[in-house]
């Protein structure tokens, strides 16, 4: 069912797009598709919207800011690193439910960005990476993770966290914490409980 024009607002453009960009590819997709997805004509369309790449930029752009305030706030916090863990968990999990337009980046359409703004995103990406593992090496200083490489540790939790950003069946945004609890207990603590050391006998 078409959506008459007055209706259609830019956040329904972005989503259709990130959509339509992790099933058909960047490249693939054209505004005459898009137009359609959102129920209007692909003339209509340039009135909200420039060209696609505009869309890429945008939603590339948004996804890094976003993330990247989130670590500024948490990083703001007086909270053990272990715990900063724990929110930037969930700080994935609450961007991938609450906001479908992130799994453009997380399908790394993002390649097809312009060189200078491909630099540009690719800075903010690695700003944030680079503030990932000073958490986990913090945590390591502090006898609060384990001695691995904090790079390999960092490249498990995102290649674990990454399906919730490209899956197509994900929970609603109201589970978010529940969801966010149980990756963090996943990737924190592991997969094996701990059984209690028993204590040698007296005497």
């Amino acid at each position: 069912m078409n959506t008459p024009a007055t209706r259609v607002r830019r956040e329904d453009i972005y989503a259709a797009a990130a959509r339509l960009f992790r099933e058909k590819g960047y490249a693939a997709t054209s505004m005459r598709e898009l137009a359609a997805e959102v129920g209007l004509e692909a003339s209509s369309l340039y009135s909200h919207i420039a060209s696609k790449a505009e869309l890429l930029d945008h939603l590339c752009f948004s996804t890094a800011d976003r993330f990247l305030a989130g670590m500024a706030s948490i990083q703001a916090t007086d909270l053990s690193p272990v715990d900063k863990i724990r929110h930037l968990i969930g700080l994935h999990v609450r961007i991938a439910l609450e906001d479908p337009t992130s799994q453009t980046v997380f399908s790394d359409e993002w390649k097809h960005l312009p060189a200078d703004r491909l630099q540009q995103f690719l800075g903010l990406r690695r700003r944030y990476e680079t503030q990932f593992q000073a958490v986990i090496e913090e945590g390591q200083q502090a006898g609060q993770i384990g001695k691995l490489p904090a790079d390999l540790i960092w490249m498990t939790l995102l290649s674990g966290l990454r399906w919730i950003h490209t899956g197509r069946k994900l929970p609603a945004s109201d589970q978010a914490t529940g969801l966010a609890d149980a990756l963090s207990r996943l990737f924190i603590e592991g997969i094996v409980p701990r059984v209690p050391r028993r204590r040698p006998n007296a005497g």
